[in-house]
C-alpha cells in the first residue's frame, strides 16, 4: 500500500469529503467525511478505484486524467454523481489537484450542496416577494380603476363602430381583462392575513393533485408515487398546499410536453435531524418532512436556477413568472422552504416542512419524536 504523509491525517477533521488517488486511480486515503459521502468505510474504500464508486457515465474520471496530465488544479461545479449507491440528487462541486510531493497522485475534494445553503437561498426570496407586495398594492389602485373605464369605453364603441372595426374593440376589452387578471394574481402577494390551518395528511394532497392531473393536463404522463406511510401530518391550510403541489405538477407536465416517456414522481420522506436557525427569530426550526415533485422534462437552465422563485422569472413563452414566486410565499408562510435542482434533464422541486406536534399554534422545533 502507498505510504501517505502524516500531514494528511489532519484532513479527518474537515467537514468535506476528501480522497487521494494513486497513479492508477486507486483510493489510498479517505477522510471520515468521505466515508459518509460514499457510504463506505475507509478500509473498503482503499480497496477500490474511483470508477467503481461513480455512475457509469460520469465524466469525473476524464477530468482527473486531464488534471493529472496537465499537472494543474481543476474545479467542476454541480456535477451529478447520483446513483443507486450514492443516492438520488447527489449534486456536488468537486475540486482536484495533483499532489506535488507524490507524482501521479491526485487529491479530490467533494463539496455537496448543504441544506443550510439551500435554506439561505430560499430565505433570500423573501425580499423579492415583499417588493412585489408593495408593487401589487400600488397596481391594484393605479391600474385596475383606469382599466375599468377603458373596458367600458370599448364596450360602448363596439355598439357604434363599423362591423369591420369591432374586432379592435374586442381586442381592447380582452387585453384590459388580461391585465386585470395579472394584477389580481399579484395582489395575492400583498395579502398577509393569517390563514386557517389544521393537521393535514400530505399524501391526501398528493393523491388529490395526481387525480386532477391524470384526468386533465397530465393524461399522457406516467405518475409514480413513492410515499413514506408513517409520515406525520403537517399543520397547514389544505387549499393552499393543493395550490402549491398543483402548480409544481402542472409545471412538470408542461416541461415534459408531448414526450411519450414522460414521468412525474411524487415522493415523501421523513428525515430527522434537518435543523436550521431563523435569523430574524433566533429560533431553532426542524424541517423533517420532505416532499418532492420530479420530472424528466427538459430541465431548467443553470443561469435561471438561482432566480427561479423570484417574481417575473419564467422560461415559458406566455408565462407571467408569478406561479413559483407564489409557491415560495405559501411554503414560507407554512414555516417551510422549497428549492429546485435540475441536472441532465431531470428537475426536482423539494419542499422541507415542519411536522405537526399536536399544538395548533406551532410546529415541531425539536425534530425528536413523531
Amino acid at each position: 500500500m502507498d505510504t501517505l504523509p502524516l500531514s494528511l491525517l489532519v484532513l479527518d477533521s474537515l467537514n468535506q469529503a476528501i480522497i487521494v488517488l494513486n497513479e492508477d486511480n486507486h483510493i489510498i486515503y479517505a477522510n471520515l467525511e468521505a466515508e459518509v459521502f460514499f457510504k463506505t468505510g475507509a478500509a473498503m474504500l482503499r480497496r477500490q478505484e474511483l470508477g467503481q464508486l461513480l455512475p457509469v457515465s460520469s465524466p469525473l474520471i476524464a477530468m482527473v486524467e486531464q488534471s493529472r496530465a496537465r499537472d494543474v488544479p481543476c474545479q467542476e461545479y454541480r456535477l451529478d454523481l447520483s446513483s443507486p449507491r450514492l443516492g438520488d440528487d447527489k449534486i456536488t462541486d468537486i475540486y482536484m489537484r495533483p499532489v506535488l510531493e507524490m507524482p501521479g497522485h491526485m487529491l479530490l475534494v467533494f463539496k455537496e450542496k448543504t441544506l443550510a445553503e439551500k435554506i439561505e437561498r430560499q430565505l433570500s426570496y423573501r425580499g423579492a416577494a415583499q417588493s412585489v407586495s408593495g408593487l401589487a398594492s400600488m397596481l391594484a389602485h393605479e391600474i385596475k380603476n383606469p382599466l375599468s373605464g377603458i373596458r367600458g369605453a370599448a364596450q360602448l364603441l363596439e355598439t357604434v363602430v363599423e362591423p369591420s372595426d369591432q374586432p379592435l374593440t374586442v381586442l381592447i376589452r380582452d387585453e384590459a381583462d388580461r391585465i386585470v387578471k395579472l394584477v389580481d394574481r399579484m395582489e395575492i402577494f400583498s395579502d398577509e392575513r393569517p390563514v386557517e390551518k389544521e393537521p393535514v395528511n400530505i399524501h391526501n394532497i398528493l393523491s388529490h393533485v395526481r387525480a386532477l392531473a391524470v384526468h386533465g393536463f397530465g393524461k399522457s404522463v406516467n405518475f409514480i408515487e413513492d410515499y413514506d406511510p408513517s409520515l406525520p401530518p403537517v399543520l397547514a391550510n389544505r387549499d393552499q398546499l393543493v395550490q402549491v403541489v398543483l402548480n409544481l405538477v402542472k409545471n412538470a407536465a408542461e416541461a415534459i410536453g408531448k414526450r411519450t416517456d414522460g414521468e412525474i414522481i411524487l415522493k415523501s420522506a421523513y428525515k430527522p435531524g434537518l435543523h436550521f436557525v431563523r435569523t430574524e427569530q433566533l429560533q431553532k426550526v426542524s424541517l423533517p418532512l420532505e416532499i418532492t415533485v420530479s420530472d424528466n422534462g427538459g430541465g431548467v437552465a443553470n443561469d435561471m436556477l438561482p432566480h427561479l422563485f423570484d417574481p417575473f422569472i419564467t422560461g415559458k413563452v406566455n408565462g407571467s413568472g408569478l406561479g413559483l414566486a407564489l409557491v415560495a410565499k405559501i411554503v414560507r408562510e407554512h414555516g417551510g422552504v422549497i428549492e429546485c435542482d435540475s441536472q441532465n434533464g431531470r428537475t426536482i422541486f423539494r419542499m422541507l416542512m415542519p411536522m405537526w406536534t399536536g399544538d395548533t399554534g406551532q410546529t415541531d422545533s425539536s425534530g425528536s419524536a413523531r
